[in-house]
């Protein structure tokens, strides 16, 4: 169950020492963005911070637990894992279990705390789908064992996450999978027509929205949000949040107003402690501490790259493929929603926005793509 030292090299350092940053400049952000409007709800001005600790220790105790631990023992248990990703989004329908948000059904209550579970599905559908495509790995290239069977499992775990709703999630989810199934060795031509699809649907989409959610084929809100994306003047009220958005951006000019300085924070941003987060930090530390944060993220995903192409077996290789893309799209599902490059979906900026389960899946994660990196091929590799 443990590595053995003599099995492995150290583990990736700079990687280690990169997500640490991370976390450590995102709690002085989410302190920053979250203080007036903590004081004002709340009467704490830390008080999101407080419960960002909680998800951190907790998390960065099974960091450590994890990293130590061969990755393949996960193997073992993958299917069980498709069944608790089932039993958690079933969950989130339970009256008396749940936990409500508005129209929202995402949260369950784990001992008095919330606890959202489509985070811990992107994980466990990833060690499903990882252990999957390497017991299958001889017959990926035809259609009834690779892309019909991946497709399947793939929808049935979206209908449940867009009925909470929850599309980033699945765009996410999605995008992780057919990366994964991709990398596996999937047959091209499939994936070309798949995606091929994929683009005709999103064409279609963009090109038949009604506002009227029972003529629609996407919900009102959903719909507004591509409107905001195509013509942010059309209503101030409903591309309210994207222009108050693009305001903190562009407000933050080159260096930014400075640290604790952002104006939009002020009630004037909704959820400066979440979604909104990135606003806030490229008001306040501008374009070269925006675009480095950026650079941060894409470190990541290509160190993440590095380990998966290192990495002793297809299983491994997968998790690693989908760990690093899991971090790298959301932080782009999340920025790219603020600045209006695509409609906003509520995806978290991972390790900076508020959110102790998201936070937490990302430490129990990343602890396992640092456990990958241990059993690198290339014993000169040691995190180098």
């Amino acid at each position: 169950m443990f590595l053995k030292n003599k099995q492995s090299v150290p583990a990736d350092k700079y990687l280690i020492i990169t997500v640490l940053l991370l976390i450590i400049f995102g709690l002085v952000m989410l302190f920053s963005a979250s203080l007036a409007i903590a004081q004002s709800n709340f009467g704490d001005p830390y008080y999101y911070v407080k419960r960002q600790f909680f998800g951190l220790f907790l998390g960065l105790a099974l960091f450590f637990f994890l990293y130590k631990i061969d990755y393949h023992f996960f193997k073992k248990y993958s299917f069980f894992a498709l069944l608790l990703s089932f039993v958690l989004l079933i969950l989130v329908f339970v009256p008396g279990i749940r936990n409500e948000y508005g129209t929202s059904y995402r949260w369950i209550v784990v001992f008095g705390n919330s606890f959202q579970v489509s985070e811990a599905v992107k994980l466990l559908f990833l060690f499903y789908l990882s252990a999957w495509l390497e017991s299958r790995k001889d017959d990926l290239k035809k259609f009834s064992n690779g892309i019909l069977p991946f497709l399947s499992v793939l929808i049935l775990i979206g209908v449940f996450i867009l009925r909470q709703p929850d599309l980033g999630t699945f765009l996410i989810i999605g995008f992780i999978s057919l990366m994964v199934y991709m990398v596996a060795g999937g047959n091209s031509s499939h994936l070309f027509i798949l995606f091929l699809l994929m683009a005709i649907s999103v064409l279609f989409v963009f090109n038949n929205i009604n506002s009227n959610e029972e003529n629609s084929i996407i919900r009102s809100y959903q719909a507004e949000r591509i409107k905001c994306l195509q013509n942010p003047d059309f209503d101030k009220n409903i591309c309210y949040q994207v222009n108050q958005s693009m305001i903190a951006v562009g407000s933050g000019g080159l260096w930014g107003r400075g640290l604790g300085e952002s104006r939009q924070k002020f009630n004037y941003l909704p959820e400066v402690w979440a979604d909104s987060i990135f606003p806030v930090i490229a008001e306040e530390i501008g374009f070269i501490g925006s675009f480095i944060l950026i650079l941060v993220y894409f470190f990541i995903f290509v160190r993440g790259m590095i380990i998966a192409g290192r990495a002793p077996d297809l299983f491994g290789k997968s998790l690693a493929v989908g760990i690093s893309v899991w971090i790298f799209i959301q932080a782009f599902l999340n920025i790219g929603g603020m600045i209006n490059l695509i409609p906003m979906t509520g995806a978290p900026l991972p390790f900076v926005s508020a959110g102790g389960t998201s936070l937490l899946m990302l430490l129990v994660a990343f602890g396992i793509l640092i456990n990958i990196s241990r059993q690198a091929k290339n014993n000169n590799y040691e995190g180098q």
